[in-house]
Protein backbone atom coordinates (compact mmCIF):
# COMPACT_ATOMS: atom_id res chain seq x y z
CA UNK A 1 0.00 0.00 0.00
CA UNK A 2 1.58 3.43 -1.05
CA UNK A 3 1.49 6.45 1.25
CA UNK A 4 -0.98 7.99 -0.44
CA UNK A 5 -3.53 5.42 -0.56
CA UNK A 6 -3.64 5.40 3.29
CA UNK A 7 -7.92 5.09 3.68
CA UNK A 8 -9.69 6.59 6.43
CA UNK A 9 -10.88 4.57 9.33
CA UNK A 10 -14.08 4.01 7.84
CA UNK A 11 -12.80 2.54 4.86
CA UNK A 12 -10.04 1.07 5.97
CA UNK A 13 -12.43 -1.15 7.93
CA UNK A 14 -14.53 -1.80 5.09
CA UNK A 15 -12.06 -3.05 3.36
CA UNK A 16 -10.84 -5.27 6.11
CA UNK A 17 -14.16 -6.55 6.46
CA UNK A 18 -14.49 -7.51 2.61
CA UNK A 19 -11.01 -8.96 2.98
CA UNK A 20 -9.03 -6.98 0.36
CA UNK A 21 -6.73 -5.15 3.18
CA UNK A 22 -5.12 -7.11 6.27
CA UNK A 23 -4.56 -5.42 9.23
CA UNK A 24 -0.98 -6.43 9.31
CA UNK A 25 -0.83 -4.73 5.72
CA UNK A 26 -1.99 -1.25 7.34
CA UNK A 27 0.24 -1.53 10.10
CA UNK A 28 3.10 -1.63 7.69
CA UNK A 29 1.94 1.19 5.61
CA UNK A 30 2.15 3.16 8.62
CA UNK A 31 4.55 2.29 9.76
CA UNK A 32 6.06 3.29 6.67
CA UNK A 33 5.11 6.57 7.23
CA UNK A 34 6.76 6.56 10.42
CA UNK A 35 10.09 5.75 8.87
CA UNK A 36 9.57 7.97 6.67
CA UNK A 37 8.22 11.44 8.42
CA UNK A 38 9.07 10.76 11.63
CA UNK A 39 12.23 11.72 12.15
CA UNK A 40 11.43 15.06 10.02
CA UNK A 41 8.00 15.66 12.20
CA UNK A 42 8.61 13.69 15.49
CA UNK A 43 5.48 12.98 16.10
CA UNK A 44 6.08 9.83 18.49
CA UNK A 45 7.72 9.61 21.40
CA UNK A 46 7.48 5.41 22.16
CA UNK A 47 6.55 2.92 19.09
CA UNK A 48 4.48 0.00 19.76
CA UNK A 49 4.88 -3.46 17.94
CA UNK A 50 1.89 -5.07 16.24
CA UNK A 51 0.02 -7.35 18.64
CA UNK A 52 -0.71 -10.90 18.17
CA UNK A 53 -4.31 -9.97 16.26
CA UNK A 54 -1.82 -8.98 13.08
CA UNK A 55 -1.25 -12.23 11.80
CA UNK A 56 -0.51 -12.61 8.39
CA UNK A 57 -3.59 -14.58 7.40
CA UNK A 58 -5.32 -12.64 4.54
CA UNK A 59 -8.87 -12.26 4.33
CA UNK A 60 -8.43 -11.21 7.78
CA UNK A 61 -9.44 -13.47 10.55
CA UNK A 62 -13.19 -13.07 10.67
CA UNK A 63 -13.16 -12.61 14.91
CA UNK A 64 -10.39 -9.39 14.27
CA UNK A 65 -12.82 -8.28 11.20
CA UNK A 66 -16.34 -8.51 13.29
CA UNK A 67 -14.84 -5.42 15.88
CA UNK A 68 -15.58 -2.44 15.72
CA UNK A 69 -12.08 -1.07 14.95
CA UNK A 70 -10.99 -3.95 12.89
CA UNK A 71 -7.06 -3.73 14.05
CA UNK A 72 -6.79 -1.01 12.42
CA UNK A 73 -3.47 1.12 13.51
CA UNK A 74 -4.49 3.99 16.52
CA UNK A 75 -1.74 6.43 18.24
CA UNK A 76 -2.53 7.39 21.66
CA UNK A 77 -1.10 10.51 23.31
CA UNK A 78 1.86 9.65 25.57
CA UNK A 79 -0.12 10.89 28.81
CA UNK A 80 -2.63 7.76 28.42
CA UNK A 81 -1.13 4.46 30.16
CA UNK A 82 -0.18 1.67 28.47
CA UNK A 83 0.36 -1.81 30.32
CA UNK A 84 4.27 -2.48 29.80
CA UNK A 85 4.68 0.38 27.98
CA UNK A 86 6.82 3.85 29.02
CA UNK A 87 4.22 6.96 29.30
CA UNK A 88 6.18 9.79 29.58
CA UNK A 89 4.01 12.64 29.92
CA UNK A 90 6.74 14.35 27.87
CA UNK A 91 8.37 15.04 30.98
CA UNK A 92 11.58 13.83 32.94
CA UNK A 93 9.90 12.94 35.73
CA UNK A 94 7.83 10.32 33.99
CA UNK A 95 10.34 9.20 31.54
CA UNK A 96 10.94 5.61 33.08
CA UNK A 97 7.30 5.21 34.29
CA UNK A 98 6.09 2.00 33.12
CA UNK A 99 2.46 1.18 34.29
CA UNK A 100 0.90 -1.95 34.99
CA UNK A 101 -2.32 -1.03 33.73
CA UNK A 102 -3.94 0.48 30.26
CA UNK A 103 -6.00 3.58 30.64
CA UNK A 104 -9.86 3.11 30.32
CA UNK A 105 -9.84 4.67 27.55
CA UNK A 106 -6.84 2.42 26.13
CA UNK A 107 -8.54 -0.59 27.16
CA UNK A 108 -11.85 0.40 25.07
CA UNK A 109 -9.73 1.02 22.03
CA UNK A 110 -8.15 -2.37 22.03
CA UNK A 111 -11.36 -4.12 23.16
CA UNK A 112 -12.87 -2.65 20.03
CA UNK A 113 -9.84 -4.23 18.02
CA UNK A 114 -7.67 -0.99 17.98
CA UNK A 115 -4.27 -1.80 17.61
CA UNK A 116 -2.02 0.86 19.40
CA UNK A 117 0.83 1.57 16.72
CA UNK A 118 2.41 3.80 19.81
CA UNK A 119 2.54 7.10 21.60
CA UNK A 120 2.54 10.35 20.73
CA UNK A 121 4.52 13.53 21.28
CA UNK A 122 3.24 16.54 23.94
CA UNK A 123 3.85 19.31 25.18
CA UNK A 124 5.43 18.61 28.64
CA UNK A 125 3.18 17.36 30.98
CA UNK A 126 0.13 18.82 28.49
CA UNK A 127 1.03 22.33 29.93
CA UNK A 128 1.37 24.45 26.24
CA UNK A 129 0.26 24.47 22.77
CA UNK A 130 3.14 24.04 20.96
CA UNK A 131 5.00 20.58 21.42
CA UNK A 132 8.21 22.03 21.68
CA UNK A 133 9.41 19.64 24.26
CA UNK A 134 12.72 20.34 25.50
CA UNK A 135 13.18 16.61 26.78
CA UNK A 136 11.72 14.39 23.62
CA UNK A 137 12.33 17.52 20.64
CA UNK A 138 10.09 19.48 18.90
CA UNK A 139 7.05 18.20 16.79
CA UNK A 140 6.78 19.70 13.32
CA UNK A 141 3.75 20.84 11.62
CA UNK A 142 3.65 18.51 8.43
CA UNK A 143 2.23 21.28 6.14
CA UNK A 144 5.29 23.88 7.20
CA UNK A 145 7.80 21.84 9.45
CA UNK A 146 9.10 25.07 10.58
CA UNK A 147 6.21 25.88 12.29
CA UNK A 148 4.06 24.65 15.17
CA UNK A 149 1.62 21.63 15.24
CA UNK A 150 -0.22 23.00 18.25
CA UNK A 151 -0.74 21.10 21.55
CA UNK A 152 -0.60 19.80 23.48
CA UNK A 153 -1.45 16.65 21.23
CA UNK A 154 0.32 17.77 18.96
CA UNK A 155 1.88 14.50 18.06
CA UNK A 156 -1.51 12.98 17.69
CA UNK A 157 -2.64 15.39 15.16
CA UNK A 158 0.29 15.06 12.94
CA UNK A 159 0.37 11.19 12.92
CA UNK A 160 -3.27 11.47 11.85
CA UNK A 161 -2.27 14.27 9.01
CA UNK A 162 0.52 12.44 7.51
CA UNK A 163 -1.17 8.93 8.14
CA UNK A 164 1.18 7.84 10.80
CA UNK A 165 -1.63 6.39 12.13
CA UNK A 166 -5.56 6.41 10.99
CA UNK A 167 -6.69 7.51 14.49
CA UNK A 168 -5.23 8.69 17.77
CA UNK A 169 -6.49 10.16 20.78
CA UNK A 170 -5.48 13.17 22.67
CA UNK A 171 -6.26 15.27 25.87
CA UNK A 172 -7.38 18.62 25.88
CA UNK A 173 -7.59 21.31 28.81
CA UNK A 174 -7.66 24.47 27.39
CA UNK A 175 -7.98 23.11 23.89
CA UNK A 176 -5.56 20.62 23.18
CA UNK A 177 -7.26 18.57 20.62
CA UNK A 178 -8.93 21.15 19.16
CA UNK A 179 -6.10 23.42 18.59
CA UNK A 180 -3.87 20.96 17.17
CA UNK A 181 -6.35 20.00 14.70
CA UNK A 182 -6.93 23.45 13.24
CA UNK A 183 -3.36 23.83 13.25
CA UNK A 184 -2.63 20.54 11.52
CA UNK A 185 -6.55 20.57 8.82
CA UNK A 186 -7.62 17.24 10.59
CA UNK A 187 -11.01 16.82 12.86
CA UNK A 188 -10.53 17.19 16.73
CA UNK A 189 -13.63 16.61 18.72
CA UNK A 190 -13.99 17.44 22.72
CA UNK A 191 -16.95 15.48 24.24
CA UNK A 192 -18.77 16.42 26.85
CA UNK A 193 -16.78 16.80 30.40
CA UNK A 194 -17.14 13.46 32.31
CA UNK A 195 -18.35 11.80 28.70
CA UNK A 196 -14.76 9.88 28.22
CA UNK A 197 -13.09 7.99 31.38
CA UNK A 198 -9.81 9.48 32.02
CA UNK A 199 -8.89 7.35 34.76
CA UNK A 200 -5.37 5.90 33.39
CA UNK A 201 -4.43 9.61 31.91
CA UNK A 202 -1.82 11.73 33.98
CA UNK A 203 -3.78 14.78 34.68
CA UNK A 204 -2.99 18.51 34.20
CA UNK A 205 -6.07 19.76 35.74
CA UNK A 206 -8.61 17.33 37.32
CA UNK A 207 -11.37 20.04 37.13
CA UNK A 208 -10.99 20.76 33.25
CA UNK A 209 -9.00 17.78 31.37
CA UNK A 210 -10.71 16.20 28.85
CA UNK A 211 -9.80 13.24 26.27
CA UNK A 212 -11.30 12.53 22.53
CA UNK A 213 -10.74 11.86 19.12
CA UNK A 214 -8.42 12.90 16.38
CA UNK A 215 -8.92 11.34 13.19
CA UNK A 216 -9.31 12.54 9.21
CA UNK A 217 -12.83 13.27 8.94
CA UNK A 218 -16.19 13.30 10.73
CA UNK A 219 -17.44 10.35 10.50
CA UNK A 220 -14.15 8.54 11.81
CA UNK A 221 -14.17 11.23 14.77
CA UNK A 222 -18.23 9.63 15.04
CA UNK A 223 -16.74 6.32 15.47
CA UNK A 224 -14.02 6.67 17.73
CA UNK A 225 -15.99 8.33 20.12
CA UNK A 226 -18.68 6.04 19.84
CA UNK A 227 -15.81 3.44 21.26
CA UNK A 228 -14.08 5.46 23.88
CA UNK A 229 -17.59 6.76 25.42
CA UNK A 230 -18.84 5.78 28.46
CA UNK A 231 -19.22 5.64 32.27
CA UNK A 232 -17.07 4.58 34.45
CA UNK A 233 -17.75 3.81 37.99
CA UNK A 234 -13.68 3.99 38.77
CA UNK A 235 -13.29 7.45 37.44
CA UNK A 236 -15.07 10.02 40.10
CA UNK A 237 -15.58 12.74 37.09
CA UNK A 238 -17.28 9.62 34.62
CA UNK A 239 -21.07 10.59 34.35
CA UNK A 240 -23.47 7.98 33.80
CA UNK A 241 -25.63 9.10 31.18
CA UNK A 242 -26.71 7.35 28.13
CA UNK A 243 -24.46 7.27 25.32
CA UNK A 244 -26.08 7.77 21.59
CA UNK A 245 -25.66 6.39 18.71
CA UNK A 246 -23.32 9.35 17.01
CA UNK A 247 -23.58 7.88 13.02
CA UNK A 248 -27.13 7.04 13.65
CA UNK A 249 -28.13 10.96 11.72
CA UNK A 250 -24.82 11.96 10.62
CA UNK A 251 -26.17 12.87 7.14
CA UNK A 252 -29.20 14.31 8.47
CA UNK A 253 -28.18 18.00 7.90
CA UNK A 254 -28.96 21.14 9.47
CA UNK A 255 -31.75 22.64 7.59
CA UNK A 256 -33.72 24.55 10.09
CA UNK A 257 -31.12 24.67 13.01
CA UNK A 258 -30.18 28.12 14.34
CA UNK A 259 -26.68 28.42 14.52
CA UNK A 260 -25.07 31.24 16.63
CA UNK A 261 -21.74 33.21 14.67
CA UNK A 262 -19.73 34.49 17.51
CA UNK A 263 -19.23 38.41 17.09
CA UNK A 264 -17.69 41.08 18.63
CA UNK A 265 -14.54 42.61 19.89
CA UNK A 266 -13.33 39.49 21.02
CA UNK A 267 -14.14 36.85 18.50
CA UNK A 268 -13.25 39.04 15.76
CA UNK A 269 -9.54 40.06 16.98
CA UNK A 270 -8.19 37.09 14.45
CA UNK A 271 -6.25 37.03 11.68
CA UNK A 272 -7.70 37.96 8.62
CA UNK A 273 -7.39 34.70 6.91
CA UNK A 274 -9.18 33.23 9.94
CA UNK A 275 -12.27 35.75 9.77
CA UNK A 276 -12.72 34.99 6.23
CA UNK A 277 -13.06 31.66 6.61
CA UNK A 278 -15.26 31.11 9.24
CA UNK A 279 -17.21 33.90 7.36
CA UNK A 280 -17.62 31.87 4.20
CA UNK A 281 -18.32 28.72 6.69
CA UNK A 282 -21.64 30.60 8.01
CA UNK A 283 -22.26 30.95 4.45
CA UNK A 284 -22.30 27.85 3.50
CA UNK A 285 -24.29 26.54 6.30
CA UNK A 286 -27.00 29.23 5.23
CA UNK A 287 -26.94 27.20 1.62
CA UNK A 288 -27.48 24.26 3.70
CA UNK A 289 -30.88 25.31 5.72
CA UNK A 290 -29.20 26.50 8.83
CA UNK A 291 -30.24 30.02 10.15
CA UNK A 292 -26.83 31.94 11.19
CA UNK A 293 -27.34 34.74 13.51
CA UNK A 294 -24.60 36.93 14.40
CA UNK A 295 -24.26 36.67 18.41
CA UNK A 296 -21.92 38.92 20.23
CA UNK A 297 -19.91 36.61 22.61
CA UNK A 298 -17.05 38.87 24.05
CA UNK A 299 -18.20 37.33 27.55
CA UNK A 300 -16.20 34.55 26.22
CA UNK A 301 -13.18 36.63 27.63
CA UNK A 302 -13.83 35.88 31.07
CA UNK A 303 -14.40 32.01 30.30
CA UNK A 304 -11.22 31.98 28.75
CA UNK A 305 -9.41 33.65 31.77
CA UNK A 306 -10.70 31.64 34.10
CA UNK A 307 -9.43 28.92 32.41
CA UNK A 308 -6.17 29.52 32.30
CA UNK A 309 -6.25 30.50 35.86
CA UNK A 310 -7.30 27.18 37.15
CA UNK A 311 -5.23 25.18 34.78
CA UNK A 312 -2.10 26.91 36.18
CA UNK A 313 -3.09 26.36 39.85
CA UNK A 314 -4.55 22.75 38.91
CA UNK A 315 -1.56 21.94 37.33
CA UNK A 316 1.03 23.54 40.41
CA UNK A 317 -1.74 21.27 42.76
CA UNK A 318 -0.67 17.89 40.95
CA UNK A 319 3.00 18.86 40.67
CA UNK A 320 3.38 20.53 43.72
CA UNK A 321 6.14 18.00 45.27
CA UNK A 322 8.15 17.78 41.89
CA UNK A 323 7.77 21.60 41.41
CA UNK A 324 9.45 21.92 45.39
CA UNK A 325 12.26 19.17 45.17
CA UNK A 326 12.95 19.46 41.34
CA UNK A 327 12.17 22.52 39.51
CA UNK A 328 14.94 22.52 37.25
CA UNK A 329 13.91 19.32 35.54
CA UNK A 330 10.35 21.53 34.16
CA UNK A 331 11.04 22.87 30.70
CA UNK A 332 11.31 27.24 30.83
CA UNK A 333 7.63 27.57 29.89
CA UNK A 334 6.09 25.22 32.03
CA UNK A 335 8.42 26.01 35.23
CA UNK A 336 7.22 29.14 34.62
CA UNK A 337 3.17 28.44 34.54
CA UNK A 338 3.36 26.33 37.25
CA UNK A 339 5.14 29.10 39.40
CA UNK A 340 2.49 31.35 38.15
CA UNK A 341 -0.11 28.44 39.30
CA UNK A 342 1.64 27.57 43.11
CA UNK A 343 1.55 31.66 43.76
CA UNK A 344 -2.66 31.76 42.76
CA UNK A 345 -4.45 33.02 45.92
CA UNK A 346 -7.69 31.21 47.11
CA UNK A 347 -9.58 34.18 46.44
CA UNK A 348 -8.64 33.99 42.86
CA UNK A 349 -9.10 30.47 42.45
CA UNK A 350 -12.50 30.67 43.98
CA UNK A 351 -13.13 33.84 41.72
CA UNK A 352 -12.64 31.55 38.62
CA UNK A 353 -14.57 28.84 40.20
CA UNK A 354 -17.45 31.56 40.32
CA UNK A 355 -17.02 32.61 36.74
CA UNK A 356 -17.34 29.16 36.08
CA UNK A 357 -20.56 29.00 37.24
CA UNK A 358 -21.90 31.71 35.80
CA UNK A 359 -20.46 31.34 32.21
CA UNK A 360 -22.05 27.40 32.16
CA UNK A 361 -25.30 29.14 33.32
CA UNK A 362 -24.87 32.26 30.72
CA UNK A 363 -24.22 29.38 27.70
CA UNK A 364 -26.78 27.15 28.63
CA UNK A 365 -29.61 29.98 28.04
CA UNK A 366 -27.86 30.94 24.88
CA UNK A 367 -28.03 27.01 23.67
CA UNK A 368 -31.50 27.35 24.39
CA UNK A 369 -32.35 29.53 21.38
CA UNK A 370 -29.45 28.21 19.25
CA UNK A 371 -28.48 24.76 18.52
CA UNK A 372 -24.88 25.15 17.76
CA UNK A 373 -22.09 28.12 18.30
CA UNK A 374 -19.43 28.88 15.37
CA UNK A 375 -16.65 30.25 16.15
CA UNK A 376 -13.13 30.42 15.34
CA UNK A 377 -10.90 27.04 16.50
CA UNK A 378 -7.93 28.94 16.97
CA UNK A 379 -7.40 32.88 16.01
CA UNK A 380 -4.38 32.29 13.92
CA UNK A 381 -2.67 30.00 11.91
CA UNK A 382 0.35 28.08 13.33
CA UNK A 383 3.26 29.98 14.46
CA UNK A 384 6.78 29.46 13.79
CA UNK A 385 8.48 26.90 15.88
CA UNK A 386 11.94 29.60 16.50
CA UNK A 387 11.51 32.66 17.97
CA UNK A 388 8.35 32.72 19.83
CA UNK A 389 7.21 32.61 23.43
CA UNK A 390 5.26 29.36 24.26
CA UNK A 391 3.20 31.28 26.92
CA UNK A 392 1.99 34.40 25.30
CA UNK A 393 1.46 31.27 22.35
CA UNK A 394 -1.25 29.61 24.61
CA UNK A 395 -3.20 32.99 25.87
CA UNK A 396 -3.68 33.47 21.82
CA UNK A 397 -4.26 30.06 21.02
CA UNK A 398 -6.72 28.84 23.73
CA UNK A 399 -8.95 32.55 23.25
CA UNK A 400 -11.79 30.60 21.70
CA UNK A 401 -11.72 26.73 22.74
CA UNK A 402 -10.67 27.61 26.48
CA UNK A 403 -14.48 28.63 27.23
CA UNK A 404 -15.69 25.00 26.44
CA UNK A 405 -12.89 23.32 28.85
CA UNK A 406 -14.29 25.85 31.38
CA UNK A 407 -18.10 25.14 30.77
CA UNK A 408 -17.67 21.36 29.81
CA UNK A 409 -19.59 21.42 26.96
CA UNK A 410 -18.72 19.29 23.29
CA UNK A 411 -17.05 21.38 20.69
CA UNK A 412 -15.09 19.80 17.61
CA UNK A 413 -12.85 21.77 15.42
CA UNK A 414 -13.10 20.71 11.81
CA UNK A 415 -10.84 22.27 8.37
CA UNK A 416 -12.17 25.40 6.61
CA UNK A 417 -9.40 26.54 4.52
CA UNK A 418 -5.99 27.66 4.58
CA UNK A 419 -4.28 31.00 4.89
CA UNK A 420 -2.57 32.86 2.70
CA UNK A 421 0.49 31.25 3.35
CA UNK A 422 -1.02 27.91 3.08
CA UNK A 423 -1.61 26.47 6.63
CA UNK A 424 -4.70 24.79 7.48
CA UNK A 425 -7.64 26.92 9.25
CA UNK A 426 -9.91 25.83 11.66
CA UNK A 427 -13.79 25.87 12.15
CA UNK A 428 -15.12 25.66 16.04
CA UNK A 429 -18.54 24.61 17.06
CA UNK A 430 -19.83 23.88 19.96
CA UNK A 431 -22.91 22.27 21.25
CA UNK A 432 -25.79 21.50 24.34
CA UNK A 433 -24.05 18.74 27.13
CA UNK A 434 -24.02 15.38 25.72
CA UNK A 435 -25.09 16.74 21.99
CA UNK A 436 -21.86 15.07 20.40
CA UNK A 437 -24.34 13.49 18.16
CA UNK A 438 -26.02 17.21 16.91
CA UNK A 439 -22.36 18.14 17.29
CA UNK A 440 -21.01 15.51 14.45
CA UNK A 441 -24.20 15.87 12.59
CA UNK A 442 -23.62 19.44 11.93
CA UNK A 443 -19.80 19.16 11.37
CA UNK A 444 -20.77 16.49 8.73
CA UNK A 445 -22.93 18.61 7.44
CA UNK A 446 -20.33 21.21 6.75
CA UNK A 447 -17.87 19.16 5.94
CA UNK A 448 -20.21 16.91 3.17
CA UNK A 449 -20.51 20.46 1.37
CA UNK A 450 -16.19 21.63 1.07
CA UNK A 451 -13.47 19.54 0.28
CA UNK A 452 -10.79 20.78 3.15
CA UNK A 453 -10.96 17.65 4.78
CA UNK A 454 -9.65 15.68 1.67
CA UNK A 455 -6.43 17.89 1.46
CA UNK A 456 -3.07 16.04 2.11
CA UNK A 457 0.44 18.24 3.11
CA UNK A 458 3.10 17.79 0.53
CA UNK A 459 5.54 15.34 0.68
CA UNK A 460 3.92 12.46 2.18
Amino acid sequence: MHSTDLPTLHDAIGRIRAGTLSPLELWKACSDQIEHLNPRLNAFITLMQPGDALDSRFPPAPETAALPLAGIPIAVKDLFETSGVRTTAGSLFFKDYVPDHDAAAVVRLRAAGGQIIGKTNTHEIALGVTTINPHFGACHNPWNADCVPGGSSGGSAVAVATGMALAALGTDTGGSIRIPASLCGVVGLKPTFGRVSLRGVIPLSWNLDHAGPLTRCVADAALLLQVIAGYDEDDPQSVDTPVDQYARQLEDGVRGWRIALACGTYAEDCDADVLEAVQRAAEVFESIGARVTRVDLSFLRDAAAANGLMTQADAAAYHRQRLAEHPELFGSDVRRRLEAGRATSTADYVLARRTQTEMKRRLAKLLEEFEIIMLPATAITAPPIDGGDAVEHARRLTRFTAPFNLTGLPAISIPCGFSSLGLPIGLQLAARPWKEASLLQAARGYERETDWAESRPDGL
